[in-house]
């Protein structure tokens, strides 16, 4: 019953209250105007006698676990001053039609490609191949897509709830939909990669932007630029945390299509073939993100503990979501992020227990403790979804 109340809920939510519903692309960056939309985390010499020179590097210089900044897909360009990632574009094309298929690629399951390419390694994406398309390398070593296609004309449409309860909003309408083969998950031989397409069925002209102003019923609605003569795409980061450290990411694709309005994504229906709810146990391909419904929203950006849909619907930016284990703090990451809605109970709203939540197992507690619930006061688990979410910089 809740799974069906929860898709019904989902059908129009964004990460912008703008009362058209014709929704501006991409979506908000990582630096709002206020403390609740910035993770960014400040300088070490805050407080202390002596100016940050005085510092030595931070310790995840030496051992990437520790504390302290790690850039987790090196193949990109991350400018921390506008929020991004540039990417290498890569070029291949669909199997039969011979259509052009532009993408990037992320993740992998083998750990020696991960640090030749610069990308993240995933163990879990070794269960993942009955939701990912399979490829092959034609005579030039281009990726050959055995099958899926992706429309990027659709404009992304929104129209949010009520003022009082902005979740559920009203519509909901992807800005870019995948046909029922299209994933971004390609097996090559045994290899598993993510490779998120960002066009589709255009040549390098038609998609040539490399200064912005990007046409968005062509490409990806989180790219901010593509320069299809230097090979690059430049995408829109978002804000999170996992075990308390800030992070940014991009998020690409959604295997529903109202969760893929929500994030600026492109539609995947493969990937809701995989298997969810299972987290870190054998065979599970998933990794849990954890989504708060009606967190701090008051006063928006200059909230510090804003965090939420109901935040993000009403004033246009991200929701601060909770990941679990990613590269260089669990060995248990996985880009395909299994939704977990949960909903702070009237109770604990009156009592003023309210606030912005940084790890999992800070959420688990107050849920085993009936501080937490799922939406609507359901049972807190499983919302059976994915988001293809990869993280790119660790902050902190």
């Amino acid at each position: 019953m809740f799974h069906i109340n929860f898709r019904a809920a989902l059908r129009a939510l964004v990460f912008a209250a703008l009362p058209a519903a014709v929704m501006a692309q991409p979506s908000p960056g990582v630096f709002g105007p206020g403390p609740g939309c910035n993770v960014f985390p400040a300088s070490a010499s805050v407080g202390a006698t002596v100016g940050l020179s005085y510092f030595g590097p931070p310790p995840s210089s030496t051992n990437p676990s520790l504390v302290g900044p790690v850039q987790l897909v090196k193949s990109g360009q991350i400018d921390e001053k506008a929020g991004t990632i540039t990417m290498p574009l890569y070029r291949g094309t669909l199997n039969g039609s011979n259509k052009a298929v532009w993408f990037i690629l992320t993740d992998v399951n083998d750990p020696e490609l991960a640090s030749l390419l610069g990308l993240n390694y995933s163990a879990k994406l070794n269960f993942a191949a009955n939701g990912a398309r399979n490829a092959w390398f034609d005579a030039q070593n281009n990726v050959v897509f055995d099958r899926g296609a992706v429309d990027f004309t659709p404009v992304r449409k929104v129209v949010a709830g009520s003022s009082a309860a902005p979740f559920p909003p009203s519509v909901a309408e992807p800005g870019s939909v995948g046909d029922d083969d299209y994933s971004p998950l390609i097996k090559l031989g045994s290899v598993v990669y993510n490779a998120p397409v960002v066009a589709f069925g255009v040549e390098a002209a038609d998609i040539n932007f490399p200064s912005g102003n990007v046409d968005y019923t062509k490409v990806h609605d989180e790219v901010v630029a593509i320069d299809t003569t230097e090979m690059t795409v430049t995408i829109q980061l978002v804000n999170g945390f996992s075990f308390g450290r800030p992070l940014w990411y991009m998020s690409t694709e959604a295997s529903l299509s109202n969760v893929a309005a929500i994030e600026g994504a492109t539609y995947a229906p493969r990937l809701q073939k995989l298997v969810t709810g299972r987290d870190d146990s054998f065979s599970s391909p998933v990794e849990r993100l954890f989504i708060a419904v009606n967190g701090p929203s008051e006063d928006g950006c200059a909230n510090p503990m804003r965090q939420g849909l109901y935040a993000a619907l009403t004033d246009g930016y991200r929701p601060n979501n909770v990941f679990g284990g990613i590269p260089t703090i669990a060995p248990d990451y996985s880009p395909l992020w299994n939704g977990n809605l949960y909903e702070w109970t009237q109770t604990a709203v009156a009592r003023g227990y309210r606030g912005q939540l940084r790890e999992e197992f800070q959420i688990l507690t107050y849920v085993q403790d009936g501080i937490l619930t799922g939406p609507g006061g359901s049972k807190f688990g499983d919302s059976q979804f994915i988001v293809n979410c990869p993280p790119v910089q660790r902050l902190n």
